[in-house]
């Protein structure tokens, strides 16, 4: 290398500071914009990408609430003596505690045959992207407990 001094990070102009060479760098510098229309383009693809992992993360969520919600309520409806507005209220329970905010207008429905017992819970997702509510649905189903006696 050399005896050179340190550059600045721009270049400095050689001239008077009023001449017209410099007021041509000054306008040079003002006027640069190479880059910009990539930059324009891809920043709203980007924060539709970042928006889109957002929305799929609260549809996962609240797919998450529903299947617990729906999973309880079934435990409640299922044991001996156990009811289906016990599980109606089993699972309002949890969904006013856990899902409040990430499911939204969400429906229990419950039924209770003599050998089974199914719970499904619908609603919506949060919209982070406008116009888009994603429904949600969870279903459980099984088998009533009952005491048999011996053989």
């Amino acid at each position: 290398m050399g005896d050179h001094a340190p550059t600045k990070w721009w270049p400095r102009p050689r001239t008077h500071p009023g001449s017209l060479s410099t007021k041509r760098w000054r306008c040079r510098l003002v006027r640069d914009d190479r880059g910009s229309a990539e930059l324009v383009v891809a920043t709203p693809l980007l924060l539709l990408l970042i928006l889109g992992v957002i929305q799929f993360a609260l549809y996962e969520h609240a797919s998450e609430v529903a299947q617990t919600s729906a999973a309880q309520a079934l435990a409640a409806t299922r044991v001996l003596g156990g009811t289906t507005t016990s599980g109606r209220n089993e699972a309002e329970s949890l969904l006013s505690s856990v899902g409040r905010g990430v499911l939204i207008n969400p429906v229990v429905s419950v039924s209770r045959r003599p050998s089974t017992a199914t719970v499904t819970v619908t609603g919506s997702t949060e919209g982070i992207i406008p116009l888009l509510h994603l429904a949600v649905s969870a279903s459980s189903s099984g088998p009533i407990e009952r005491f048999v006696s011996g053989p």
